[in-house]
């Protein structure tokens, strides 16, 4: 993936989002042939010459200042998670980005990590990577999210990887009750890991592959779309005990960068609760897999 493409089209993109009437301006906006502001209005909004603004989004935000940043995402109204993507982007393109490569996440845990996800025996918990990659997982975790890991495509010994899944097993429609959701999140997801590091050939690969097979996934890849990923609900239709409504929290192991922790739990005596203790229970005498063979429970 290439930073300049990358910045061109997400700048092009963010333009396209903000009318005039949103972004204050006042006066006739008939005979407009851009979707959005025009350039010149943005660059009017952000206090830079016209001719800057053309170059930035033209793909060049190398010696970019953090003033222009921050006036870019004021103009752009951009939120949270586009501001820090703007900034990876800003990051990626100066020449220290280009030479000094960051270490690629670890694909796998430290023992220390893996202890603490297998202590947590009532606790779904799984740690990933920035591709989406599952790097390590507590049983409960693997019977939660079976479908996932019994991935009948690709050679033995590849990861668990939640993109793949949502794109490309049919049984993940049937999973998440909110698939639309779920497949915007994780298209947003990579495509953040994408603005921090444009040379990860892994994540280069596995976006090519979806890509290629899945409309679904190339359309949302085209968007330009970023958010943060830090907690909400996931609404999962269990093969073996049926609907599920968890809470997710997201948290970053400081000491092993690019890597990440998430777990999930139901409210205390809910439906959901009774569900996760259940598949627990069935979790402690079963395999993952058998619950692809199991019909769901009343």
């Amino acid at each position: 993936m290439d930073n300049r493409d990358q910045v061109k089209a997400f700048l092009s993109s963010r333009r396209a989002k903000i009318t005039p009437e949103r972004a204050g301006l006042h006066g006739p906006s008939r005979n407009r042939r851009v979707p959005g502001l025009r350039r010149s209005e943005v660059a009017d909004l952000a206090g830079v010459s016209v001719e800057y603004y053309a170059q930035l989004e033209r793909g060049n935000l190398s010696g970019v200042s953090d003033s222009v940043l921050d006036a870019l995402a004021r103009a752009l109204q951009l939120d949270e998670a586009e501001r820090a993507h703007l900034a990876e982007l800003a990051r990626a393109a100066g020449p220290a980005a280009r030479t000094r490569r960051r270490k690629p996440p670890a694909q796998q845990v430290r023992p220390a990590v893996q202890r603490i996800l297998d202590g947590m025996t009532e606790v779904p918990a799984l740690v990933n990577n920035g591709r989406l990659d599952v790097v390590a997982a507590n049983s409960l975790a693997r019977a939660l999210f079976a479908p996932m890991f019994d991935d009948p495509s690709g050679p033995a010994g590849r990861p668990a990887n939640h993109a793949r899944f949502n794109f490309l097993d049919p049984r993940a429609r049937d999973f998440w009750l909110d698939w639309e959701t779920t497949a915007d999140d994780s298209v947003a997801i990579l495509r953040a890991a994408a603005g921090r590091d444009p040379y990860d050939k892994a994540l280069t690969d596995l976006v090519g592959e979806l890509c290629t097979r899945s409309d679904d996934f190339r359309a949302r890849w085209a968007a330009h779309d970023v958010r943060l990923h830090r907690t909400g609900l996931k609404h999962i239709h269990h093969p073996v005990v049926g609907d599920l409504h968890l809470a997710y929290e997201v948290m970053e192991l400081p000491a092993d960068p690019g890597l990440t922790l998430t777990g999930f739990s139901a409210e205390a005596g809910s439906p959901s609760d009774d569900a996760l203790r259940l598949l627990a229970s069935w979790a402690a005498t079963h395999r993952p897999a058998d619950a692809l063979a199991t019909p769901d429970q009343p």
